[in-house]
């Protein structure tokens, strides 16, 4: 396929919106962030907007998601260590004022298959 093809089909799955964006993925291991953790946060949803606002200040949160079950909002975070990510959740998120309740998930080992969209590396 010669370059002009590949762009014009690109724009139309632009223009169709099935493609958002554009990004580059970065191994965080190999800048060091070796330990990734999961945060389910319970609290007062009238002061969801400040906490939302203060979990974002912290280094090594990546994402915060309102979600549906035991928790209020899940939070993403990456740190250098098992330490530090001990006081993120300590000494930051357990100071935010309106936060009820927490409880994190350390991951262990993480295993990912490709969205059905996405060809698999065996396929021509």
């Amino acid at each position: 396929m010669n370059s002009s093809v590949v762009y014009s089909r690109i724009k139309r799955l632009v223009k169709r919106k099935l493609i958002e964006r554009f990004t580059i993925v970065v191994n965080d291991a190999e800048l060091g962030y070796n330990v990734k953790a999961l945060t389910g946060i319970n609290m007062d949803t009238k002061k969801r907007d400040h906490i939302i606002s203060e979990l974002f200040k912290i280094d090594g949160v990546r994402e915060v998601a309102e979600v549906t079950g035991r928790f209020d909002i899940l939070v993403t975070m990456y740190s250098k260590s098992l330490d530090q990510m001990h006081k993120m959740v300590s000494e930051r998120i357990g100071r935010i004022e309106g936060i009820q309740s927490s409880e994190s998930f350390i991951e262990m080992k993480s295993r990912a298959k490709a969205m059905p969209y996405m060809p698999s590396k065996d396929s021509d």
